[in-house]
């Protein structure tokens, strides 16, 4: 065999060789935050959810020193920052349970109340109602200034009415 023809067999084979390597590579799992956004968006029986922009009047106005910095709207949620001067204080929201049934749940065996809905808190620093049993309304505290009476005060301070209303 002449040398140019044994080359082009050899470059020929290690193409070949580097294709196959490259087409049965190793298949990457799915993450876990691979189905957050299908899930956080998803639709149950019990209708649409309403639109992210429509919670954004039913948050409470900028007063005392605090403002809102709106962060995050989407299909049936919309969150804001409450920062006092610089400082985060706190992030509020509103989700519509209909893209999370379950959220409901935690509401069933509450014995508290906040602005006569149903409270519950998960964690120290959280205190979540339930509006017209369907609108989950939740104030996570950023700041160990900001406390559970602060929270909720600033929930009672929602267009609660408002958002009872929504459809």
């Amino acid at each position: 065999m002449k040398l140019p023809r044994l080359r082009q067999i050899l470059l020929s084979s290690c193409l070949g060789l580097l294709l196959l390597v490259s087409a049965c590579g190793e298949v990457q799992e799915p993450s876990r935050w691979d189905g957050t956004q299908q899930q956080s968006t998803e639709v149950s029986a019990s209708g649409q959810p309403v639109p992210g922009s429509s919670f954004n009047r039913l948050f409470p106005s900028n007063s005392g020193g605090y403002s809102l910095v709106y962060t995050q709207e989407k299909e049936g949620f919309a969150e804001a920052k409450l920062q006092q001067g610089s400082q985060d204080m706190a992030m509020l929201s509103i989700s519509d349970t209909v893209t999370n049934p379950s959220a409901v749940q935690k509401f069933q065996q509450s014995n508290t109340q906040v602005g006569g809905y149903p409270s519950s808190s998960l964690t120290p620093n959280d205190t979540a109602i339930l509006v017209g049993d369907r609108f989950q309304v939740k104030i996570q505290s950023r700041n160990p200034a900001f406390s559970a009476s602060d929270r909720e005060a600033w929930l009672q301070r929602f267009n609660l009415n408002g958002l009872k209303q929504l459809k």
